[in-house]
């Protein structure tokens, strides 16, 4: 039966946009156009798309936001599967995060972003990166992009013009919207808008996508002209994971430095961090720069370990960590939680064309 490209893509999960697109473009068979509006067959199968989108990653850290654009993990026995996404280029300058990227996700290239630039493939699909945020976190020395780190939003502008992307995704911390950082912000817009891409300017409270914590994170994502981008909706709003259900389960787990399962033993004192987690509430910010003052367990005379952060963060047990106590904790404080990053990727996926790699359009529970 013929209907309509609307009701076509929301029977395949699929934007509007997207399919009239790959209509016009004659991607299907039965399509066709009556005066102004374009029918297909709805027994027609979604023409198949390129198998894996190419990606560099600037400011890798230790994979968080590349893991959730690979996909095909379990988190809390709900499986996100895997996107169709490689990751054929990416950089870090700090050398333990590079030996658990390598442990987890492949190849990346250890050093500064400007002296690796040169080795930027001529052109990839998408450009993904979160710039350092510690000169705009409320926590650091809020410099805003005169900062030295902040100020490497830059090199993100510089791949996309190297690459020309058809999709890029720039990352950091939901202070970037405080008024303190407006001239900040509004520069940073400015720059990523002169590329010549469409921008989704979106803000996310991380417990409202399947993290237990209530990270607060911007994401601009540029597309091009061409294409039409939509926001990932939230899923957990009205049931965000507790910490209780994120790592209750590690109670009786004994000291495992294998397993990440370790944890500063460090006094209470004036830094930051120091907050008792709330059971029934999801968890507080995991910070990077948080010098062993990491916050407390619920229910334990302890601060949590690295394995009960790296769960609040949204990283799976399979996710190995490889460093000692401290880099683990810069590591983990440092990363893009997965789970959000999945929800991100898939957003970017349905903009080109695709979807996970096993057709699925939703997280699917896993069975027993």
């Amino acid at each position: 039966m013929l209907v309509s490209l609307k009701e076509y893509a929301e029977t395949c999960d699929r934007s509007a946009d997207t399919v009239r697109r790959l209509a016009e473009q004659g991607k299907f068979l039965s399509a066709k156009k009556i005066g102004r509006n374009w029918v297909v067959d709805d027994a027609e199968e979604y023409p198949t798309t390129k198998e894996k989108w190419t990606v560099a990653s600037l400011f890798s850290g230790c994979g968080g936001l590349d893991f959730g654009f690979v996909g095909g993990f379990d988190f809390l026995g709900t499986l996100y599967p895997k996107q169709p996404f490689e990751i054929v280029w990416a950089n870090e300058i700090n050398a333990e995060a590079c030996k658990t990227y390598r442990y987890n996700l492949g190849e990346i290239k250890q050093g500064d972003v400007y002296d690796v630039m040169e080795t930027l493939p001529k052109s990839v699909d998408v450009v993904i990166g979160g710039f350092p945020c510690q000169d705009i976190s409320i926590n650091g020395k809020m410099q805003g992009i005169k900062g030295k780190r902040s100020s490497l939003y830059v090199a993100i502008v510089e791949a996309v013009k190297r690459t020309n992307p058809k999709v890029f995704v720039a990352e950091n911390v939901g202070s970037l919207f405080l008024k303190t950082n407006s001239e900040s912000f509004k520069k940073i817009v400015e720059d990523f808008g002169a590329l010549g891409y469409k921008l989704d300017v979106h803000r996310y409270d991380s417990s409202q996508y399947g993290v237990p914590q209530t990270r607060d994170r911007v994401f601009i994502v540029g597309v091009r002209e061409e294409l039409a981008y939509s926001a990932p909706e939230p899923s957990t709003v009205e049931s965000p994971i507790t910490a209780k259900q994120a790592i209750d389960d590690l109670k009786e787990h004994p000291w495992d430095p294998t397993f990440a399962h370790i944890w500063s033993k460090a006094k209470r004192s004036g830094e930051q961090g120091n907050r008792h987690l709330v059971a029934d509430r999801p968890g507080y910010t995991i910070r990077a720069e948080c010098h062993g003052n990491i916050q407390y367990h619920y229910d334990l005379p302890r601060r949590i370990s690295m394995r009960e952060a790296a769960r609040i963060q949204s990283f799976p047990d399979s996710f190995k960590f490889v460093s000692g106590l401290r880099e683990t904790e810069r590591q983990i404080g440092n990363a893009v939680p997965p789970v959000l990053a999945w929800q991100i990727a898939r957003s970017v996926a349905m903009t080109l064309g695709g979807m996970t790699q096993d057709g699925s359009s939703a997280i699917r529970a896993v069975a027993g």
